[in-house]
């Protein structure tokens, strides 16, 4: 979290990939390129423990870690993930987590919370065991959305359910956190997407709900706030210098 109370929660986003920091764009993870440079400043391609520290000379506590070869099928980024565990305050982590080991296994790596994705979750039974087995308290739903159609694993929920109904079985589960996750546009310049955002907060009053994917500025966060978000996860808008938290809204 920021240091200014007025800033919502801005969690720092690292994608990793073959154990390289990429820099997301749209959602084609396998052509994401390795990030070169924060704000300005070059760094070794992929070096993701210096894009975390970079994070945390703006003031940044906590930090989401994508494991894009967990995501894709193949073995967790291990030694990655215990990097950047040993480098952030909190650490959040997306590795295609779908059971209970799994999230357990990402607390024994240093993962503060444990993100679990729809777009991978087989059904809402298993979010609710892994709510029960690592506590709720430490598991983030990521809600994941293309142009507002919510992604699934062709699981037990159907493609397209509303993202609205999916936000009230997840807090019927356990779920106080949740975040909008908006694949179409990570990286894209778009801004974020309001009407998503917006239909999740009424459906879950009580959840801590973030937003993922298009902040470019101080005027986005702006607009979250008054959609009813509490944070947003942000990687672009950060490394390429446009949006500093330590600044006053």
């Amino acid at each position: 979290m920021t240091s200014d109370a007025r800033w919502p929660r801005i969690v720092g986003v690292i994608d990793l990939r073959d154990g390289l920091a990429v820099h997301a764009r749209g959602g084609a993870r396998e052509a994401y390129p390795a990030v070169v440079a924060v704000a300005g400043r070059e760094i070794q391609p992929g070096d993701a423990p210096t894009v975390a520290g970079f994070y945390r000379e703006l003031g940044l506590e906590d930090v989401y870690a994508a494991d894009l070869d967990a995501i894709a099928g193949r073995r967790w980024q291990v030694e990655g993930i215990r990097a950047l565990a040993a480098t952030v305050p909190h650490l959040w982590l997306d590795a295609a987590i779908t059971q209970p080991a799994d999230a357990q296994h990402a607390v024994t790596l240093g993962a503060s919370r444990v993100v679990v994705g729809l777009e991978t979750l087989p059904s809402y039974p298993a979010l609710r065991a892994i709510c029960e087995t690592v506590g709720r308290e430490r598991v983030v739903l990521s809600l994941d959305v293309r142009d507002g159609v919510t992604l699934t694993s062709g699981g037990e929920i159907d493609p397209g359910t509303s993202a609205a109904v999916v936000a009230t079985r997840a807090v019927d589960c356990g779920v106080r956190t949740i975040i909008v996750l908006d694949l179409a546009r990570v990286g894209a310049g778009r801004g974020c997407n309001l009407d998503t955002i917006s239909s999740v907060r009424q459906a879950a009053p009580g959840v801590t709900l973030l937003a993922g994917g298009g902040v470019r500025d101080e005027g986005d966060l702006r607009q979250l706030i008054d959609a009813g978000c509490d944070g947003a996860l942000i990687a672009t808008a950060l490394l390429s210098g446009s949006l500093r938290p330590n600044r006053a809204l």
